[in-house]
């Protein structure tokens, strides 16, 4: 069980370094929050199921719900970016616009 979850930590610290690293384009940041995401719903079920918690045996579920929201808004705002800007390079925008 050990060594599952030290490679699960390592997964989500290296798609959190990607996030922090990889900044030019947003589809690169959108495949490093799904790695996050998918390595700690990976690792809450793990856990769930080795401590046998069964109060909160849904938490992996509502975390997959929320990671497929997130994933629907990233992909829309990922194609009217593209479609606006002709590319998806977060250098080009200017949050400060209306």
């Amino acid at each position: 069980m050990t060594s599952i979850s030290l490679n699960l930590i390592i997964a989500f610290s290296l798609a959190l370094a990607g996030v922090l690293i990889y900044r030019s384009h947003l589809i690169s940041t959108l495949l490093c929050l799904e790695g996050m995401i998918l390595s700690l719903f990976i690792l809450i079920a793990l856990l769930i199921s080795h401590f046998h918690i069964l109060s909160v045996s849904i938490a992996p579920l509502i975390l997959l719900v929320f990671s497929a929201c997130e994933a629907g808004v990233g992909l829309a705002l990922l194609v009217k970016i593209s479609s606006d800007y002709g590319n998806d390079y977060v250098q080009n925008l200017n949050l400060l616009q209306c």
